[in-house]
């Protein structure tokens, strides 16, 4: 079982930077910069981004580090450590190798077309974001590429600017059509808080996370790929949901703007399908801004029922849930010192995130495991965290 403490997170992220600059150096002879960029998980509010409507993510203590140094000719060398692979390409190619390193060319292309940003660069990368876990790790590479080549080019961006980009690399280069949250929060991530975000003006407001509460994010060990079919065909139901009750609500542009009562006025025109789809959303959008509400109340338990009837939903409603992911949630019910817990990210697999009392975040994640290993065979791998800073240059350690 894996786990993190804030002081040993601290440890290995510094060492993470040392033996990072230090193969730098040892591959291409110069210092490089280095800059990080969180994972992240999102609390509440699922498959509302691409809908225009709300959610709250928050940066997580898990990031994608890349040492980067400018080269004068137009190649990116670019180095994944933990792959263990190294692949070169020309600033004009415009193809996708449909592999890891669409995310960072996706960046790079972006960057070079609108901002100039430096052609060639060696690159090497390392993290430590859980691979298909629902945790952005996707994201955080591109933020983290995004502000390394803008600092080696002295070009300034504001974050929003940049989360952006970010996500239009990877709807244009790597073809998944994913909203803006992940590349938002790994931009504006602030220790301590949770962000609500308004995803269709990307206005937020901080939130700050009860001190008495930390993050346990639960990986059901099943990795998912969101740029397969199902997460492209929820996006594409709730689209044609829209399509068809603009005919009775023509000012609407996006589920973000269909009240629960206006949905089941027009139910009888829409598919069963697609009623499920819009409804999820539609409710989803009136959790989020009932747990903000509650979080700042300092009602954590009326914060835990909004977690679980957002599971609910996007098992019953969105039907992006599995067994692994109902199992976790319902043992975390019962495990002790839970205030809340479900899902969290695309679906069909990945990570749950359960808020859990401080003192019974060791005697929860014993629970947990161990009746998930006895149903399934397999140990959950199981991460503590708290919210985290965003996006940003790594200062040398000494």
């Amino acid at each position: 079982m894996t786990t993190s403490h804030p002081a040993a997170m601290a440890a290995s992220n510094a060492n993470a930077e040392r033996s990072l600059r230090e193969e730098f150096r040892r591959r291409f002879g110069v210092e490089p910069r280095i800059f990080r960029a969180p994972g992240r998980v999102n609390l509440i509010g699922e498959h509302t981004d691409y809908n225009q409507g709300y959610a709250m993510p928050a940066a997580i203590e898990f990031s994608t580090w890349v040492a980067i140094a400018p080269r004068d000719d137009a190649e990116l060398h670019i180095s994944s450590l933990n792959l263990g692979e190294e692949r070169i390409f020309g600033s004009d190619e415009t193809v996708p190798a449909h592999d890891w390193t669409d995310y960072v060319r996706g960046v790079a292309h972006v960057l070079g077309a609108g901002h100039g940003t430096r052609a060639g660069a060696n690159v090497v990368l390392w993290g430590n974001v859980p691979l298909g876990a629902g945790l952005s790790s996707s994201a955080s590479l591109e933020v983290a590429t995004a502000v390394a080549l803008l600092g080696i080019s002295d070009c300034e961006l504001d974050r929003e600017e940049i989360a952006l980009l970010c996500q239009r690399a990877e709807n244009e280069f790597v073809g998944a059509r994913c909203g803006v949250m992940d590349q938002f929060i790994a931009a504006h991530g602030e220790a301590g808080h949770g962000l609500l975000l308004d995803c269709r003006s990307l206005q937020y407001k901080l939130v700050p996370l009860p001190s008495e509460l930390t993050i346990v994010i639960a990986n059901t060990m099943i990795k998912h790929r969101i740029a397969g079919g199902e997460y492209n065909r929820r996006r594409a139901e709730c689209e044609e949901g829209v399509s068809i009750l603009q005919r009775f609500l023509p000012g609407i542009r996006a589920l973000r703007d269909v009240s629960l009562e206006q949905l089941e006025e027009h139910r009888a025109e829409l598919p069963p399908v697609l009623y499920r789809r819009c409804r999820h959303v539609i409710s989803e959008n009136a959790r989020v801004l009932r747990f903000a509400a509650a979080l700042r109340s300092g009602d954590c338990s009326g914060a835990g029922e909004l977690m679980l009837a957002s599971h609910e939903s996007l098992r019953n409603d969105y039907e992006v849930s599995c067994r692994e992911l109902d199992t976790l949630v319902s043992l975390a019910q019962k495990a002790p010192g839970t205030a809340g817990s479900r899902m969290t990210g695309g679906g069909f697999g990945g990570c749950t995130v359960s808020l859990v009392r401080n003192a019974k975040v060791a005697e929860f994640q014993d629970a947990v495991a161990e009746e998930y290993n006895r149903i399934f065979g397999v140990r959950p791998e199981m991460y503590t965290t708290h919210a985290a800073a965003g996006a940003g240059e790594v200062t040398r350690e000494e």
